[in-house]
């Protein structure tokens, strides 16, 4: 079963333009440091399944593109890397805290605006549009992934 996904990268670290220009236009999902969204990669999150890769922390957030989840979940290497601004140091090599999963390409979109996000009535209940949210990883239904394909496509 496919499941849908938005996934926020600031595009500093890692944006649609760096995961198209990457080696199999395929990069590692790291720095997830959020219990929850942690979870979905473990539990939830599938190869195949669909992403709508979200730039946020920017000056026009919003979707940048498509991809896939392109992996199983694997011990976030970043967790033990002391230079690392995702460095964990509680968490233990033998049981590794946090994950990450690759994520590949599908293709770059025109920018889908939070501002356009909001005025469509069809994607009113997206998580990422909730007050409050600051979830880097969301699940999406198939109704809301299918509005986000329409407005992309249009």
């Amino acid at each position: 079963m496919t499941r849908y996904w938005l996934m926020k990268s600031e595009p500093d670290e890692a944006s649609i333009a760096d995961l198209a220009a990457a080696s199999g236009q395929t990069l590692p999902w790291t720095g997830v440091r959020n219990y929850q969204a942690r979870n979905f990669m473990r539990d939830l999150m599938q190869p195949g399944d669909g992403v709508l890769f979200y730039h946020s922390s920017c000056p026009e957030p919003g979707i940048a593109g498509l991809a896939r989840v392109a992996g199983h979940p694997a011990p976030d290497t970043t967790q033990f890397d002391p230079a690392s601004p995702y460095h964990d140091a509680k968490s233990d090599p033998a049981a590794p805290r946090w994950l990450q999963l690759d994520v590949k390409l599908v293709r770059k979109t025109r920018l889908l605006p939070l501002a356009e996000m909001r005025q469509a009535e069809e994607l009113a209940s997206m998580r990422v549009l909730q007050r409050g949210n600051r979830l880097s990883i969301t699940p999406v239904t198939e109704a809301e992934w299918q509005a986000v394909l329409a407005r992309l496509d249009a």
